[in-house]
């Protein structure tokens, strides 16, 4: 039995997110076939290993075909093709460590599906079109590993140890033994990713010509437009103890940017400013992400378009007003992650910045509340005539004021995903054309200002 009790010297404000805890709990079930761990009476058990981890991150509806599951003595495989999903999304694992960066085995991983799939078909397909829309989990047991960062998330070493060959040829002869195999068996399943590839060949080429002009026009903009105001350490400066601070704030508007460009870190914090409200993107083809001058210039910043593996920023913050306009603009850049990057949200990289709503002062002391009742309590304690002021958007702060709320005690909120909902569902319903259905939904859970009270 563990149990763990927060320090509140150490940990102020804290909160505990149940939702992270379960989601470490679940890797090691999935990683430990047969073991039960039991979490505030919940009890978590898997027994097929990745299989399972793959079948809970996509649903059977959206699967192109059943997931090939492959054993080894010191490897695990599961793969399959989402059928609307655009981006990879890959899941790896050293000796019960989540490598979330990924590493030699990862890079073996993507190396020898490639390699298995050409030689099976005969035929020299793009690596990207063989790769695209691929969700899978790799883990692999490693003598004596050696990783790239403290936090352990990137494998470096490149022997297996003991008798075994390299990592990358380890991977590479297990991948073309057994998945070949099973392709051989499986007929069914060797259509539909043949299929899903010649699919993806046709939209790359398609996408070729728009994809040279939005690239083009990108590098324009990196050098004339003042979107990105970047920082100096990146997500993939590894060797940099600072990189898993990196965080781009996506702000509306230059008030608002302007503020925290003055306050930021320019060493870890960058800072994109949108222009107005985004499009909602829900429903279109990635061509649209080419086309939108907004959405190609986020994606520039942000070094995403080939893969995550590339990403210049640990923390994508959205860093919007607290009021319709601003939570608006939350749900269409949220919409535009889930519709063509969702790996950013899956990996734990995308958040809210909460911003306070009152500051209370006296001559004395200043405080600032996030809520209606930390502005009870400031006033409370700060009277008998202290000075509210009540913000209203982000650039009615002052830079020197700024500073306090994006420092040490930012306060993030992530965005996470609901394992009952696929990411169809969620958009679907939230951003389709289903307008009455959604009516009922606000009208049942609307929250009015006497539930609020009590």
């Amino acid at each position: 039995k563990v149990s763990f009790v927060p320090d509140e010297f150490i940990f102020k404000n804290y909160k505990y997110r149940n939702e992270y805890i379960v989601k470490m709990l679940k890797n090691y079930v999935y990683l430990n076939p047969g073991l039960t761990i039991v979490f505030n009476g919940e009890k978590y058990y898997s027994e097929n290993g990745l299989k399972d981890l793959l079948s809970e991150n996509i649903n059977e509806s959206d699967r192109l075909y059943p997931i090939i599951h492959l054993r080894g003595d010191d490897i695990e495989v599961a793969i399959t093709h989402s059928k609307t999903q655009y981006s990879e999304e890959y899941h790896s694992f050293v000796n019960g460590q989540n490598t979330t960066q990924g590493g030699t085995h990862l890079n073996a991983f993507r190396e020898a599906v490639v390699k298995t799939v050409r030689e099976f078909y005969g035929k020299n397909f793009d690596a990207s079109d063989i790769r695209k829309s691929i969700i899978s989990a790799i883990a692999i047991k490693v003598m004596e590993p050696v990783f790239e960062s403290q936090t352990k998330t990137k494998l470096g070493s490149t022997d297996m140890g003991g008798d075994y060959p390299t990592v990358r040829t380890y991977v590479n002869d297990f991948v073309k033994t057994n998945l070949d195999n099973y392709l051989h068996k499986n007929p069914d399943t060797a259509e539909k990713i043949l299929k899903k590839i010649l699919q993806a060949e046709r939209e790359r080429k398609e996408l070729s010509g728009i994809r040279k002009l939005a690239r083009d026009r990108a590098k324009k903009a990196s050098l004339h437009n003042k979107k990105l105001r970047d920082c100096r350490v990146h997500f993939g400066d590894t060797k940099n103890e600072r990189n898993l601070e990196t965080t781009l704030f996506i702000t509306e508007g230059d008030s608002a940017s302007g503020s925290i460009t003055k306050s930021r870190d320019v060493n870890t914090q960058a800072v994109f400013s949108l222009k107005g409200k985004p499009l909602n993107c829900y429903g279109l083809s990635k061509k649209i992400v080419y086309e939108n001058e907004e959405f190609n210039l986020l994606q520039a910043a942000l070094n995403i378009e080939e893969s995550l593996e590339d990403l210049r920023y640990n923390n994508v913050v959205i860093a919007t007003d607290a009021d319709v306009d601003g939570m608006h603009i939350r749900l269409l850049l949220i919409t535009f992650f889930l519709q063509f990057f969702p790996e950013i949200i899956k990996e734990g990289h995308l958040y809210i910045l909460q911003t306070p709503l009152f500051r209370v002062r006296n001559k004395k002391e200043t405080i600032y509340c996030y809520t209606e009742e930390e502005r009870i309590d400031a006033i409370e304690k700060l009277k008998p005539k202290p000075e509210i002021t009540r913000f209203k958007g982000l650039g009615e702060i002052s830079p020197d004021e700024f500073k306090h709320f994006i420092g040490r005690d930012i306060r993030l909120d992530p965005v996470m995903l609901d394992d009952n909902m696929s990411i169809d569902e969620l958009l679907s319903f939230y951003m389709g054309k289903n307008t009455p259905t959604r009516q009922e939904f606000i009208i049942d859970n609307l929250k009015v200002e006497l539930d609020i009270i009590e």
